[in-house]
């Protein structure tokens, strides 16, 4: 078996038949997607406890990363409100520093699965599993953002334990400022209503022809920067008592951010090995997700090896630069197709148009108001979640729902890491169950031509592993005067513990002088009973291609 996976970026394919036609729809499409990311950027960072340019950084320095390697035509990489939970709660307990470490680790373990192979694994992910912590992750978003959704007064830190949480927040409300409330409503309710009435306009222009382009249209336009930028001059027009970047952070620096070197200790790497595990597993789950979204919007294949090469080579560069964990984004990546992104090109300019945002209008960022960002970021957790699984549970079997639940509460209660580790385990569990279930030993009469007094036949079913090993076992309990057939034709995989216990029978009736007689063993079966040395001791006598020959033999001892 072949571990090691090609260079291969999609970029490099593309750039073949590239021409100017295709360059202006990627330069247009970047640009759109570039305002769509701006408002994000910062809005994961700072729910993430990070100042600003730390998304605006992330998003330039790995967003381009990643479009350059990627494995899709048509990945956007940046921040993502999926890290938001995870992120907050390295840095409040290793802080910044730490954070820079966990996410070159991440970085490296992204680069491995991808160097490994590993791209395939992530669809064994069971789907309950993906749903229950991303609706998770969409609660504590929106509890995340009550602080500045209301204003709230809190000194110090807010906490990121669950019940912590709740209880700050609580306390807190007595200090709700009603210019925040108003602004963070107003903002929810803009880009509400802009996305229903833009997708409409949408629509109508393709049913009737009458904007042919959509690039010409407003449409293009997200709710998102709309409401940023109204919030902003009202704030500013009135004078509103209401807390803004540049009140809490001071503004973002214009210019290019400066080299920072994560501080590497022993200590600090065995602390942080489990959540940068836990990144690198969530940004590889984000990515092909998002990828696979993508193939199917644009009729292509990603390379998912390929794309977790990029990603991990991004993760590993963005925390020089003060960056944060970076992974593909659904949202954007919708943005970038659906206004003509044809090529990774298409991403690296989405990440220059930050760079002259940054470059040109950071002084400007100081007046965002921070109400407009948590609304974004509530409006992010809502389409973020899949809420109507909740709804359509009853429609499913209990094992789902349990999985579904307890990764969804555990999520939210306790830790995402916790979460997703009992969710694997709990799926597992069922698996074993229902495939043990479905393996059976059935016994089953010979023809009477054939038939013999003192010998019992079965027919194996399923597979013969340590959920289902009982059914071996069963047959020891009464065994046959002369032999005993073993019809193997319905065995797909038997694994060490299954030999084992066909080992133990095998012993059991040798001593009593019983033969034991197989037929119809599968490739695997078959190698497996092999190298164990079964076979060997049973007897090549004893063994079968089929059934014919089994019942031919019998003929002949009648």
């Amino acid at each position: 078996m072949k571990f090691t996976t090609r260079f291969n970026p999609k970029l490099y394919e593309l750039l073949q038949g590239y021409n100017k036609q295709r360059f202006i729809k990627d330069l247009g499409a970047g640009l759109t997607v570039s305002v769509v990311a701006l408002p994000l950027a910062m809005a994961f960072a700072i729910a993430s406890g990070l100042k600003p340019e730390a998304g605006l950084f992330t998003a330039i320095i790995a967003g381009f990363l990643i479009s350059l390697f990627s494995g899709s035509r048509v990945q956007i990489g940046g921040p993502a409100g999926a890290f938001i939970v995870i992120v907050y709660g390295i840095v409040e307990q290793y802080g910044t520093g730490g954070l820079l470490l966990a996410t070159f680790m991440s970085g490296i373990v992204l680069w491995v699965m991808g160097f490994l192979r590993m791209g395939v694994l992530i669809k064994f992910i069971p789907i309950a599993v993906i749903i229950g912590f991303t609706n998770g992750i969409a609660v504590l978003i929106g509890l995340s953002q009550i602080k500045d959704f209301l204003g709230l007064t809190i000194d110090g830190k807010v906490p990121a334990e669950f019940f912590a949480l709740l209880e700050t927040l609580w306390h807190a409300l007595p200090s709700w400022n009603g210019q925040a409330i108003f602004i963070s409503i107003f903002s929810l309710g803009l880009i509400v209503a802009w996305q229903k009435i833009m997708s409409r306009k949408v629509s109508l222009s393709a049913e009737t022809g009458v904007l042919p382009r959509v690039s010409g249209s407003l449409a293009l336009i997200p709710g998102s920067i709309v409401a940023l930028i109204l919030a902003t001059i009202l704030v500013q027009l009135f004078g509103m008592n209401v807390e803004t970047i540049g009140s809490r952070f001071g503004g973002i620096p214009q210019g290019l951010p400066e080299l920072t070197v994560p501080i590497f200790s022993w200590s600090a790497i065995k602390g942080l090995f489990m959540p940068a595990v836990t990144l690198a597993v969530l940004g590889a789950i984000e990515s092909l997700l998002c990828a696979r979204v993508a193939d199917s919007m644009i009729r292509d294949k990603h390379d998912s090896n390929q794309e977790l090469l990029a990603q991990g080579f991004a993760n590993m560069v963005v925390p020089f630069f003060g960056g944060m964990p970076a992974t593909g984004t659904i949202a954007r990546t919708v943005t970038n197709i659906k206004n003509g992104g044809n090529s990774p090109i298409a991403g690296m300019v989405h990440s220059v148009g930050l760079l002259l945002v940054v470059l040109i209008a950071a002084p400007l960022a100081q007046y965002i108001p921070l109400p407009a960002l948590s609304a974004i970021l509530m409006f992010v957790a809502w389409n973020m979640g899949e809420w109507r699984e909740f709804a359509r549970l009853k429609s499913f079997r209990m094992p789902y729902r349990i999985v579904l639940l307890s990764v969804f509460v555990l999520t939210v209660v306790m830790d995402l890491t916790v979460a997703v580790e009992v969710g694997i385990f709990l799926a597992c569990f069922v698996f074993i169950y229902r495939v043990s279930n479905l393996s059976a030993a059935e016994e089953w009469r010979l023809p009477e031509n054939i038939n013999q007094p003192g010998i019992r036949a079965y027919r194996l079913t399923g597979a013969i592993f340590f959920g289902a090993v009982k059914l071996i076992d069963d047959l020891q309990i009464k065994p046959p005067e002369k032999a005993l057939i073993l019809d193997f034709s319905g065995v797909i995989y038997v694994d060490t513990s299954g030999g084992d216990s066909l080992e133990e029978l095998l012993e059991l009736y040798q001593d009593k002088g019983i033969d034991i007689l197989v037929c119809g063993l599968r490739r695997q079966p078959h190698d497996m009973l092999t190298r164990s040395g079964w076979l060997r001791k049973l007897g090549k006598n004893n063994v079968f291609s089929n059934i014919n020959d089994l019942e031919n033999h019998l003929r002949q001892m009648t």
